[in-house]
């Protein structure tokens, strides 16, 4: 490699089939990835020589699945080949439950790619064969399990757009009941706090309401609660970005995440410190009025 071309940032996407691959790599095409589905392993090198060599892209995403076949034996010594030239090589895991799967490949009447007649057969070999990369060093794992195709877009756009050297922050509100979001950095709990839902004007509304933000929010504890997140992440956010960091993600969940979470997700939102580009998103907002 020319000692004057600046090394590229390579962004593996992989995970079982039917989690999502496609949406992420189209999601990091729009935000300035040269992307490639299915390039066989050996051909790797040669690639990133090629597209240096061409001024194409300093930043590229390929995805990399079971359809490699006998090629995936061949990814460690690739990537480690492409780490002693000065690239950056991430692994992007993308993971879903078998009954999410199952459901998927049903849905839309796909055939699964190592499936014969038993498709959960064909999802277990398929996690076998993909194991190495799984357990990759710093591989972000990213459950789309709880995510529709628009929000596993933004998932992907938040955490590999470009942000200059400035920290990105992202608040998530979201339900424990649903899940932990595996895309969290940290993670609080406002359980605590009092739940609208048990109270019959205010149940079917939103934490985006000013009338459940007032019921959340009125009261000792939830003003000290925001107070001392505040010093945490005004304390946090220059330290995370001074290690390298280019985003962050806040999680805060009550139950079924509609009601505190969102309350207070929309509050904090108001108190970050300006300098940092900030995206709210409330992760289980539309799944209807739960039981929280």
């Amino acid at each position: 490699m020319p000692a004057l071309l600046k090394p590229m940032r390579i962004v593996i996407v992989t995970g079982v089939s039917g989690a999502g691959k496609s949406t992420a790599l189209r999601a990091l095409e729009d935000v300035g990835f040269y992307c490639v589905d299915n390039m066989p392993l050996p051909l790797l090198p040669r690639f990133v020589e090629l597209l240096m060599a061409a001024g194409e892209a300093e930043q590229a995403a390929l995805v990399v699945d079971a359809r490699e076949g006998d090629f995936l034996h061949g990814y460690s010594e690739a990537f480690q080949n492409l780490r002693s030239l000065g690239h950056q090589v991430e692994v992007l895991f993308l993971e879903a439950s078998d009954d999410t799967l199952v459901r998927r490949f049903s849905e839309t009447r796909r055939r699964h790619p190592l499936a014969g007649d038993d498709l959960r057969e064909g999802i277990e070999r398929e996690r076998e064969l993909l194991r190495g990369l799984r357990e990759e060093p710093g591989a972000v794992m990213v459950d789309t399990a709880n995510l529709n195709v628009h929000q596993l877009k933004g998932v992907i756009q938040e955490r590999y757009r470009r942000t200059s050297d400035v920290l990105g922050v992202t608040l998530l509100s979201f339900g424990f009941k649903h899940g932990l979001p595996a895309e969290a950095d940290l993670v609080l709990d406002v359980r605590f706090l009092p739940n609208p839902y048990f109270v019959e004007a205010l149940s079917g509304s939103t934490g985006e309401e000013a009338a459940v933000s007032s019921f959340v929010l009125d009261n000792a504890d939830a003003r000290e609660f925001l107070e001392r997140s505040e010093g945490l992440l005004t304390f946090l956010l220059p330290r995370a970005e001074r290690e390298g960091k280019a985003y962050l993600t806040v999680a805060v969940g009550c139950t079924g995440g509609r009601h505190r979470s969102v309350a207070v997700v929309q509050e904090l939102a108001k108190r970050l410190p300006k300098r940092h580009p900030l995206t709210v998103r409330h992760r289980d907002l539309a799944r209807g009025r739960t039981n929280e």
